[in-house]
């Protein structure tokens, strides 16, 4: 009979769900009602619902329809007998090692995306009975591991799951929508916490699914998310660092399922080209690794509930007795083949561990004055935009405020944060897809994406291109951002250069116009005004910078590179406003939108 044993993070008890089984098609499909939960194992193909690329491997979307909840101790699943043979990784560290450098080279050294999450997968076979093996895997981690959100066992009757995952992708209650980014892996006995808690490629991988899933929430919250953090996560092997987000939403959780779908720290971002890299690269289905398992219920007020832990570290055994353990590893622009292959190692060892040894693990904490003091430094330089509740009105501008905006998607939904934004300072907004037409508003937003800027070929790139144009010649007011700068930069006669370092990620100290500000950047290339132009020379004519004179640039003093630039009716950035790297990127906005609209009275309408 299909059955779910679920420990959930502080509870004394493990819940034990029956019922019937059922395999729909779609996240729509769940079927959902007061008086009966579901749970529903959701595998990574479902993205497709977004019109993202994967690789469809077949593997159903099943959902356990409850008939009965029971509460049993924690010491009613002791740990069991079990053997596994047989393993091994299905593609070789030297094989893994050349997907990392190819990533690195391809993907991120060409901007098309931050970080990517790829994955590999550790296959044996467990003898015997294989439920009873999930039984003894599920009795062996909740007495051997912490620091868990769920610890749970799914059988469907034709497949069992078992898992110890430290993070809770999405949940609602009270109609609050929270979300729990995690990145960064210690291992213990491996060297300092506090040496990894000061490594720069941990912060920064953090601080990059921080804003991913700043992304998500924007969408199905209604005023975006505000951050709680950093803090760290302890389990029996390793610790890694986390945020919490939360903000208040209304939406239908199968909606809010499926506008979450995935998680950055299994993906990458931004996540709708994460997923073409990671189909370009994998070249496999991905099964239920990165995807969830989810409960749908209703509280005492008949209100919609979720509660949907991601599946990672998590075994996957089939009736036949096949284990498959999946893990990743996060490429940023800091990795190294030989680091991420030791992290799919560890990662791995985690759950196999409970497959391979009954004994208890050497449990430590992290709890020093010096531990909190590095956790909290790491808030100092973000946008407090992210981390401070304000009263409604407080941030907005008596020249924005009022008028409207439409936000222009280049395929990274940054733009999601970015209206709201817009909208406390005052401004109404929409946002369109690159695709579609731009309908009438007062100020158009060229947002930002991954890709190669000057490829014509692209039809999303000639798309901005004729934008910018028609926007130029009309004199219709525009920001540009990221991507969109870049296409500005371009249509005013600059060069676009790739950067020899992708500024992925990066946080840092700019001259923007005379003014110092701290900005956060996703990039891999930049538009190029040539050494000794500066920021304040205004009305520059083509002998000197290369573009049409009255436009004023703000220029890198070391390297050349265009960091913002503006004109009459148009102003562009390369870094992200949005950004949780940004701490002034409110203010940048508040600085460069009202010149745009200081004449607009009325809404333009698209020629």
């Amino acid at each position: 009979m299909p059955f779910a044993l679920l420990h959930r993070d502080g509870a004394d008890h493990v819940e034990v769900l029956t019922g019937d089984v059922v395999t729909v098609e779609t996240l729509a499909g769940i079927p959902l009602e007061p008086g009966r939960p579901v749970l529903a194992v959701i595998p990574y193909r479902q993205i497709a619902e977004r019109g993202f690329d994967c690789v469809d491997d077949g593997a159903p979307l099943e959902c356990l329809l409850v008939d009965s909840i029971e509460r049993q101790p924690l010491d009613a699943f002791p740990p069991g007998d079990l053997t596994v043979r047989d393993g091994g990784f299905d593609i070789s560290d030297a094989e893994y090692g050349t997907i990392v450098e190819r990533v690195l080279r391809d993907e991120i050294g060409n901007g098309e995306g931050a970080n990517f999450v790829i994955h590999r997968v550790w296959n044996g076979t467990v003898d015997g009975d294989p439920v009873e093996a999930a039984r003894a895997v599920f009795g062996r981690l909740l007495a051997n591991e912490q620091g868990t959100y769920w610890t749970f066992l799914v059988h469907t009757g034709t497949r069992t799951l078992v898992g110890a995952t430290p993070e809770r992708h999405v949940s609602v209650a009270d109609e609050i929508t929270m979300m729990n980014p995690i990145s960064g892996t210690f291992r213990h006995g491996s060297g300092s916490i506090l040496d990894f808690l000061r490594d720069p490629k941990e912060i920064e991988e953090l601080y990059m699914v921080l804003d991913e899933e700043l992304k998500m929430m924007a969408t199905v919250a209604e005023h975006g998310g505000q951050v709680a953090g950093p803090f760290l996560k302890e389990m029996a092997h390793l610790t890694h660092t986390e945020y919490l987000l939360a903000g208040r939403g209304s939406l239908d959780v199968r909606d809010v399922l499926r506008e979450t779908m995935f998680a950055p720290t299994v993906t990458g971002s931004p996540i709708e080209n994460a997923c073409r890299v990671i189909a370009r690269h994998e070249q496999r289905g991905r099964r239920y690794y990165a995807g969830v398992v989810a409960l749908l219920d209703h509280d005492s007020a008949g209100r919609q509930t979720l509660d949907a832990p991601i599946l990672i570290r998590t075994a996957e055994i089939s009736p036949d007795g096949t284990l498959r353990i999946p893990v990743g590893a996060t490429l940023v622009r800091h990795s190294t083949p030989a680091g991420e292959i030791a992290e799919t190692h560890t990662k791995a060892a985690g759950i196999l561990g409970a497959f391979t040894s009954a004994s208890s693990s050497v449990r430590e904490t992290s709890s020093s004055s010096e531990t909190q003091e590095l956790l909290a430094a790491r808030n100092v330089e973000l946008a407090r935009f992210w981390l401070d509740s304000r009263e409604p009105g407080a941030l907005e501008v008596p020249e924005l405020a009022g008028r409207t905006a439409v936000i222009v998607d280049g395929e990274d939904t940054f733009t999601a944060m970015l209206a709201h934004q817009l909208k406390a300072l005052g401004l109404g907004v929409s946002v369109v897809p690159w695709s579609a037409p731009v309908p009438p508003a007062d100020l158009v937003v060229v947002g930002p994406g991954p890709g190669d800027p000057g490829d014509l070929s692209d039809p999303k790139m000639a798309t901005l291109h004729a934008l910018i144009r028609s926007l130029l010649d009309s004199g219709r007011p525009f920001f540009a951002v990221c991507l969109g700068q870049q296409v500005l930069a371009a249509e005013l006669g600059l060069s676009l250069v790739r950067r020899d370092s992708p500024y992925q990620g990066l946080a840092r100290d700019i001259d923007l116009f005379g003014t110092v500000r701290r900005v956060g950047f996703y990039s891999s290339f930049a538009a190029m005004a040539g050494l000794g132009v500066g920021s304040a020379e205004a009305g520059l004519g083509m002998g000197s910078a290369g573009v049409a004179a009255n436009v004023e640039l703000a220029v890198d003093p070391v390297d050349g590179l265009v960091h913002g630039l503006r004109g009459a009716r148009f102003a562009g950035v390369q870094f992200h406003p949005e950004s949780v790297l940004s701490r002034d990127g409110v203010d940048v906005l508040r600085e460069l939108l009202p010149p745009l609209l200081a004449e607009v009275v009325s809404p333009i309408v698209s020629g």
